[in-house]
């Protein structure tokens, strides 16, 4: 019985617990990748690390600003791709509604803006390629969003305060904001600041030239702010593709144009599509002209524009 237990108890002895052998296991580890960095260097996979993009301006930053209020928001009528906005002017209440309220009262959706129709067009022949939108002048972003919702990417500038809150409105709405970067800039043809006229009562006809601003509405007081001004050339890179190009800045369209002389000049398969108001009587306000804008784009390559009631269309044809 001695013999016995002296056998039984040696077996016991060369086998190692469970859990001593799991304990043992990253200690093998350690010393096997110790010994094999030492006679070779390690060859680990080459991983590309997202940068976000950085730009020479801070993009504007919804979630720290104020919340636009009251809020009267609905879905835009008769598009492929609707979205929604929110409203800006809400009439002579209660007397005068604007006619998106009252139509909202009706059930109705709002009243589909012109530009939105012509972007989401001229986009839909565009899907599949990679680029940006830039819209300067941005207003409430009724172009950024017809745009953003069919999975483009979009730049848009608009140096209105109040404009920018309702476009912050938009991105939630319509849940865009990993598509849709805004600045709160001017957009010129030098790194600066500008001063600005706004109209009280308005979000619309904001313009560089006070002249400008109430063209169209001359009972209107305006307000002069100072703004930052920054040409596209500046803040978009060279190898930064571009679709699509839309201007309605009240006048200012030329100093836009200008400080993008670098993105206009690519070549005819990657030059941006071009859209822009040209409105003479504004223009003159900025002492600028028609002319002078078209014979800037034929100097850059853009010789063939189609008038589309106060909007231009340009290509390298």
């Amino acid at each position: 019985m001695a013999n016995a237990w002296k056998r039984e108890s040696s077996k016991q002895t060369k086998h190692l617990s469970p859990a001593l052998l799991l304990l043992s296991l990253p200690l093998v580890l350690l010393l096997f990748l110790f010994f094999f960095n030492a006679r070779s260097p390690l060859n680990l996979p080459n991983y590309t690390l997202y940068v976000p993009q950085v730009y020479p301006i801070p993009p504007f930053d919804c979630l720290k600003s104020p919340q636009a209020h009251p809020v009267v928001a609905n879905i835009v009528e008769n598009l492929k791709y609707p979205f929604l906005y929110s409203l800006s002017d809400f009439g002579s209440l209660p007397d005068k509604p604007h006619k998106n309220i009252v139509r909202l009262l009706k059930g109705k959706p709002f009243r589909r803006p012109d530009i939105s129709a012509t972007i989401q067009q001229l986009l839909e022949g565009m899907k599949g390629r990679n680029g940006l939108v830039v819209d300067v002048g941005a207003n409430v972003g009724m172009a950024s969003f017809a745009a953003a919702v069919m999975g483009f990417k979009v730049l848009a500038f608009e140096p209105v305060i109040d404009n920018l809150l309702r476009i912050c409105d938009g991105i939630w709405f319509n849940r865009v904001a990993d598509l849709v970067t805004v600045f709160e800039a001017a957009v010129s043809d030098r790194i600066g600041n500008i001063t600005f006229y706004k109209l009280v009562g308005r979000l619309d006809n904001s313009a560089v030239s006070a002249t400008g601003a109430k063209l169209a509405f001359k009972s209107n007081e305006e307000i002069a702010l100072q703004v930052r001004t920054i040409p596209l050339d500046e803040l978009i890179t060279d190898s930064e593709p571009v679709l699509l190009l839309k201007i309605d800045v009240q006048g200012w369209e030329y100093h836009v144009l200008k400080g993008a002389v670098k993105l206009l000049s690519r070549k005819k398969a990657e030059a941006p599509y071009l859209i822009y108001e040209e409105d003479e009587r504004l223009l003159q306000a900025s002492n600028s002209s028609a002319k002078e804008i078209r014979d800037f784009l034929l100097s850059v390559g853009y010789s063939h524009c189609v008038q589309h009631g106060t909007d231009a269309h340009c290509t390298k044809a």
